[in-house]
């Protein structure tokens, strides 16, 4: 059975069905019942068509307006995809998404979720690829999960069922400006047939290294000689492509000017732009990459077995490579389950049973090679000290939550609670005993993606949390000092609280605006706490290195102006396709990028990550993009790609993440495509930076 044609044929898709209209906004279309948020709608015609014009605001996190089904749902089950056709109208770079929705939609699960990015004046397409999952002769889906992205379900949605699609959303998320684009012809198309598979074929669907056994691509591994050979490849490449010539020992611009020379990484401002300066007082742009070391691509064993061809037995040396994870979301949450490390198992069939020395060597040879000057968050540190390849430090640290708030990856803790400054303090001085004074350090991020909300959301948490949160206990005496008697509090509020030890025991946030002032507050003083606190925890072990800030991905304006007062770098994921229109909402600080990256479907992954193309060919061409914007824009510093190598092919045990991300694959073979443009940026950079 050739399962790799057949996948091929599903994933382009057909036309074999009639487009179906879902909303074309010709009369009698009516803006008035359209439920919205932060945005104003009307309509205009362009060329006869009747178009849909959305001006949203950046108050809200997502702006936008809801598209019902109607009569409750499309059945969408015989068409492969949902288009919206889409114009930037606006002055600013906008992106512009849907969200195509089953009951119980939350933006994770149940719905399909994807967008485009267009510059002023740019017209484009967004495309919802409709999921068509594997099913048995009996027509009953194959029993796949523990993966964000499916064979024949590209990025995933494994839990949406096209014959109920409720609604579509067309929104912006989490703007920093306001925006106006018009939209059309809203649509279902293509053949959405499914995957039909004897499973007894399909199972093992993963081979001995790691790949996806039914599909076929060029660099795929087909055995342990595939691993040497290109090993010994590799080092022949390396060694007709060495660092820049330009470059000084840290990876600095050697032929730039001469600035004051610290002995640490520090920054400056100069002709406009900000710049770090390396320790000897050159200027030094962070070209960097996420997670280099050889272990930590695990994926989960338990329970799924038979998908595996080829585990090692009991006794085999690449026994080794089992583990056990904890996992926070999908189908493993909450659980302890037992995994095996493809990755590390690879470079040991690749550079021997002792491959770490070989494999750190190695990796600071391509770093150099590639023009990739900083081994950025999530990485071995003990390939960081090697003093070869600049480095970032990275400190996390628990304490106790704050009880009514929410998050991703966790919920915000509560930083008036002593447990706080306790465990930062452990974790500060546990990095500052192995990186502080190591010039070779260039600073430390603290926290990663932390779950802001909006200008108001902690302190409206605050209020939500039991008596016994420190944080309530402060923002009570604050607002005690502030008003004296609860009556006054009342009035202000329009409230009716009994006591102040009513207010401390009452879990309601109040229902008008008039106590915005006092949430925006304390917000406000939440933050400032955050920040200053972690800021000298930093400096009391490291004093002569960068603090970088907490990798912002949902920030509002009052935290991110916050942060630029504390953080000598302020730092941003930004997984979008250009940064050069990107606005910062503070003073004029130096800023950097923790994480963005671009996957594709070519490389027999399932899914793409969080910025969709269509090759390996456009994943380098869009590289070159945005790092090109990145060194025009002012304010940024540098920008780390996330990461090193690819995820697992059935999903990491975190939260079932599977991406097509990595600058090399499974087998430690590096994308020559996207590498070929690392190289061009690192050669170039600081030139095209200066004259930018």
């Amino acid at each position: 059975m050739r399962l790799d044609i057949m996948l091929c044929g599903l994933l382009l898709g057909g036309s074999a069905m009639a487009d179906m209209t879902l909303y074309d906004f010709e009369p009698p279309f009516d803006t008035e019942p359209i439920e919205t948020t932060d945005v104003q709608l009307s309509t205009e015609e362009v060329d006869g068509d009747r178009w849909l014009v959305l001006e949203t605001g950046h108050e809200a996190e997502w702006p936008g307006i809801v598209l019902p089904g109607p009569e409750g749902a499309w059945d969408l089950k015989e068409f492969d995809r949902v288009e919206l056709d889409v114009v930037n109208t606006g002055d600013n770079r906008v992106n512009a998404m849907i969200r195509v929705d089953n009951p119980g939609a939350d933006g994770a699960n149940h719905c399909v979720q994807v967008g485009v990015e267009l510059a002023p004046g740019e017209s484009g397409t967004i495309v919802a690829p409709l999921p068509f999952m594997p099913r048995g002769p009996d027509g009953e889906p194959l029993d796949l999960f523990g993966m964000r992205g499916y064979p024949g379900a590209p990025k995933g949605f494994s839990d949406f069922d096209p014959s109920n699609t409720t609604q579509v959303l067309v929104f912006v998320p989490r703007p920093t400006e306001d925006h106006r684009f018009r939209v059309n012809d809203l649509r279902a198309v293509g053949d959405g047939a499914a995957m039909t598979v004897d499973p007894e074929e399909f199972f093992p669907l993963i081979d001995r290294f790691g790949q996806y056994i039914h599909r076929d691509w060029p660099g795929k591994t087909g055995s342990e000689e595939d691993l040497i050979e290109a090993r010994e490849r590799e080092a022949e490449e390396i060694a007709a492509e060495p660092r820049p010539d330009s470059w000084n020992e840290w990876g600095g611009w050697a032929d730039g000017p001469q600035l004051d020379a610290t002995g640490f990484f520090r920054t400056e401002k100069v002709d406009g732009k900000w710049w770090l300066v390396d320790p000897s007082g050159r200027l030094f742009i962070s070209h960097g990459v996420d997670c280099v070391g050889g272990w930590g691509d695990n994926t989960p064993i338990d329970d799924r077995e038979h998908w595996f061809r080829g585990l090692p037995e009991e006794g085999d040396p690449l026994a080794a490579y089992y583990g056990r994870a904890h996992a926070r979301h999908g189908h493993y949450a909450g659980r302890s389950m037992r995994t095996f490390d493809f990755g590390a198992a690879n470079l040991h069939r690749k550079y021997g049973e002792d491959w770490h020395g070989a494999f750190a060597d190695r990796t600071h040879e391509r770093l150099a090679s590639w023009g990739i000057n900083t081994i950025a968050n999530w990485s071995d540190l003990q390939i960081g000290l090697m003093d070869r390849t600049p480095y970032v430090a990275t400190i996390h640290f628990d304490g106790k939550v704050l009880e009514g708030s929410e998050g991703y990856w966790a919920q915000f803790r509560d930083v008036f609670d002593p447990s706080f400054d306790e465990a930062l303090e452990s974790a500060a001085s546990w990095n500052g005993e192995r990186t502080g004074g190591d010039p070779w350090c260039l600073g430390y991020f603290v926290d990663n993606e932390i779950s802001w909300g909006s200008e108001t959301a902690l302190a409206e948490a605050t209020l939500t949390s039991p008596a016994t949160q420190v944080a309530k206990q402060v923002f009570i005496e604050d607002l005690r000092a502030k008003y004296g008697e609860v009556s006054e509090l009342n009035e202000a509020w329009d409230a009716d609280h009994a006591s102040w030890d009513a207010l401390l025991e009452s879990t309601d946030v109040p229902a008008t605006d008039a106590a915005r002032e006092d949430l925006l507050a304390f917000n406000a003083k939440t933050a400032e706490t955050y920040f200053r606190k972690v800021r000298d925890a930093v400096k009391s072990v490291a004093p002569d290195q960068l603090y970088l800030g907490c990798r912002f991905a949902w920030v509002n304006d009052q935290v991110a102006r916050i942060a630029a007062e504390y953080c000598d770098v302020v730092s941003y994921n930004l997984y979008m396709r250009s940064v050069e229109d990107f606005r910062f909402p503070g003073p004029d600080v130096p800023l950097i990028i923790g994480e963005f990256h671009f996957g594709a479907l070519d490389r027999g992954l399932f899914h793409t990550g969080l910025v969709s193309v269509e090759s390996q060919e456009a994943r380098a061409e869009l590289y070159r993009e945005y790092v090109r914007g990145m060194l025009r824009h002012p304010q940024f510093v540098g920008c780390h790609w996330f990461k090193y190598r690819d995820e697992a092919t059935t999903g990491r045990p975190l939260d079932e993440e599977n991406y097509q991300i990595g600058f090399v694959d499974i087998c430690d073979r590096p994308y020559s495509e996207t590498i070929a443009a690392v190289r061009e940026i690192g050669r170039t950079m600081y030139e095209y930076r200066a004259g930018g």
